[in-house]
């Protein structure tokens, strides 16, 4: 377990592999510890870094800090600590919500973001979020059984109240609206099954944003693809990062090998 102090609390964080910085940010519904298989198949050429956003997982729980803007800030003071001048960021759900701020308010930090199932409007978060225990949320959405014990496991550390507080943030405002603010390429993907958050339609979603921003949906998966489709969504990621500056972002589709292959 690695940790470091920020406002003398505790940011709890994990790292594996050698190479370019590489940061997890998890979502309402777990911790980092979702994060380990995407991170052992990237590990080979990034350093990848997976943290708990304050009120989850085993970083402090102070309920002041619940707010975006706290927990955007709290990345910022990571990566302070640990000398990552630049990096790439996957987010999902509301981690989704922290990295795209991020990449707003500090755009020579971030390279890049991949944003999961990320909630453009406050109309697309399922009300459940501010209402349900952990427990049957997770029973619910994602359902039982050992792929989903690294997302359950974690489930008890949660304060709901981040949970509650966070939801609450991000359904009263436009998410869409500050994407239109990035300057670092982004790439939005979704579950087509998922019923947390509810994927923009993959025609006029994307309507007053620039050409930095694509859409894609992996048709099998729910608000986990990470999970529901690992092989697609690692090599989805392995693309997305392996383009180069000023690259299209409309060259990355989900190429018809993949789905012989993995069928």
């Amino acid at each position: 377990m690695s940790a470091l102090i920020l406002d003398e609390e505790v940011v709890h964080y994990e790292v594996l592999g050698r190479g370019r910085p590489l940061i997890f940010i998890h979502g309402w519904l777990g911790s980092w510890r979702y994060w380990i298989p995407t991170m052992q198949a990237l590990s080979a050429e990034y350093r990848t870094y997976a943290l708990d956003l304050w009120g989850f997982g085993d970083s402090g729980k102070r309920r002041e800090r619940y707010g975006l803007e706290a927990q955007t800030e709290m990345l910022h003071g990571f990566m302070d600590q640990l000398g990552i001048l630049k990096a790439a960021f996957v987010g999902h759900g509301l981690g989704g919500v922290v990295v795209t701020r991020f990449a707003q308010k500090y755009p020579d930090y971030a390279d890049r973001a991949m944003a999961v199932s990320l909630p453009l409007t406050g109309a697309a978060v399922n009300a459940k979020l501010t209402n349900t225990s952990l427990a049957a949320l997770i029973s619910e959405f994602i359902g039982k059984g050992p792929t989903v014990d690294s997302i359950s496991v974690e489930s008890a550390k949660t304060d709901i109240a981040a949970v509650e507080a966070s939801v609450k943030a991000v359904m009263e405002q436009d998410v869409k609206t500050g994407l239109e603010q990035l300057k670092s390429p982004c790439l939005l993907v979704y579950g087509e099954k998922d019923t947390v958050i509810i994927p923009p339609p993959e025609d006029g979603w994307q309507n007053g944003l620039t050409g930095n921003i694509h859409r894609l949906g992996l048709e099998e998966s729910r608000h986990f693809p990470m999970i529901d489709e690992a092989a697609k969504f690692n090599r989805l990621l392995v693309d997305f990062l392996s383009l180069k500056s000023g690259e299209d972002l409309k060259n990355l589709e989900l190429k018809e090998e993949w789905k012989r292959r993995i069928r």
